[in-house]
C-alpha cells in the first residue's frame, strides 16, 4: 500500500487520463479485437496460441481470485482512494490483476514471436505499462500485478514450448479439447460451490464463470474448426479482408451487447454468453464467411 500511496501523491489530471488510456490495452475489448483480426485475417495458428495462453491464464487468475479473496486497495485501506474513472472496471477481487493477465498473455507471446527489436520492445513495454497503470490508478497492489504477470509469462512459455503438440498435430485434438473443457467446468463448479456456501457473493463468482464459459467456448470452437472447418484466412482482395474483419467485429460486439438484454446478467447467463461469444469467433463466423466465399467462387 505504501507504493500506491506514493503514486497517488503524484497524480495529476493529465496523468490520470494517460494511465486510463494505457490500462485499456489490457481491456477485454481490445484483446478480443486483436485476436479476431489475427484469427480471421492474418495468422490463425498464432491466434490459437494466443487463445490457449489467454484463456488458460485467465482461468488460473480467476481461480486464484476467489481462493485468496483479497479485497481491492480502497477496501483494505478506507483512507486510500483510487482514480474514480478506473473503479467501475475493477470488478472482482484484487489478487491477481486481471488486466495485467490479459495484457501479458497477449503482448508477451507477441514479444516472443516478433523478429524486429522495436516490435519486441513495444510488446514488452505494453504489458509492463498496463501493469503499472493498474497500480497508478489504485486498482491493484504491486503483489497483484507481479503475481499476475509472472503467472501469465509462465503459462505463455509453457504454451509456446508445447505449440507443436497443441497446434500442429491432429491425433490428440479430442483429448486436448476435453481437458480444457473439464478444467473450465471445474473452475465454474468451484466458483458456484463457494457462492452457494455463502463464501463469496454472486458478483465474484460471475467473473470466474465468465472465464469458464470462454474456456468452454474455446475448447469447442477450436475442436470444431480443426476437425470440421479448417478455414483459410486469405481473401481475394484487401477490401474483402477489411470487410470481413469489420463485419465480424460488429456482429461480435452485437452479440456481447445483446445477449445480456435478452438473458440477463446472472452467473449462468454470463457463462453462456461467453461460451457463445468465443464459439462464434472461432467456428460460427468462420463457417459463415467460408460459405459465402465458396458460393462466390462457384458462381
Amino acid at each position: 500500500m505504501e507504493f500506491l500511496r506514493f503514486l497517488s501523491e503524484h497524480r495529476t489530471p493529465v496523468l490520470d487520463n494517460i494511465m486510463q488510456l494505457v490500462t485499456y490495452f489490457g481491456q477485454e475489448i481490445i484483446i478480443i479485437a486483436l485476436i479476431c483480426a489475427l484469427y480471421w485475417c492474418a495468422d490463425k495458428r498464432f491466434a490459437y496460441l494466443l487463445g490457449f495462453t489467454y484463456f488458460t491464464a485467465g482461468l488460473c487468475v480467476q481461480t486464484l481470485k476467489i481462493t485468496f479473496r483479497i479485497p481491492r486497495p480502497w477496501i483494505l485501506d478506507p483512507g486510500f482512494s483510487a482514480v474514480e474513472s478506473a473503479v467501475p472496471a475493477a470488478t472482482g477481487y484484487s489478487f491477481p490483476s486481471g488486466h495485467t493477465q490479459g495484457a501479458t498473455a497477449l503482448y508477451f507471446p507477441l514479444a516472443l514471436k516478433a523478429k524486429k527489436i522495436w516490435l519486441k520492445s513495444l510488446s514488452v513495454f505494453l504489458f509492463l505499462a498496463v501493469g503499472f497503470s493498474r497500480m497508478y490508478l489504485g486498482c491493484h497492489t504491486p503483489k497483484d500485478v507481479l503475481a499476475s504477470m509472472a503467472l501469465s509469462i509462465i503459462v505463455s512459455l509453457v504454451i509456446c514450448r508445447s505449440q507443436s503438440f497443441l497446434l500442429d498435430g491432429t491425433r490428440h485434438l479430442k483429448q486436448i479439447a476435453a481437458i480444457l473443457a473439464a478444467i473450465s467446468l471445474a473452475v465454474a463448479a468451484y466458483a458456484l460451490a463457494l457462492k452457494n456456501a455463502g463464501v463469496i457473493e454472486a458478483r465474484y463468482a460471475l467473473d470466474c464463470c465468465r472465464a469458464a464459459g470462454a474456456g468452454l467456448g474455446f475448447a469447442a470452437g477450436w475442436y470444431l474448426e480443426r476437425t470440421k472447418l479448417n478455414f483459410d484466412t486469405r481473401a481475394e482482395r484487401p477490401f474483402h479482408q477489411i470487410l470481413k474483419l469489420l463485419t465480424g467485429l460488429a456482429l461480435t460486439f452485437a452479440i456481447k451487447t445483446g445477449f445480456p438484454l435478452v438473458f440477463g446478467n446472472s452467473v449462468l447467463a454470463k457463462m453462456a454468453e461467453y461460451f457463445i461469444l468465443v464459439l462464434w469467433v472461432l467456428a460460427i463466423y468462420p463457417y459463415l464467411f467460408t460459405r459465402i466465399a465458396n458460393r462466390k467462387t462457384d458462381e
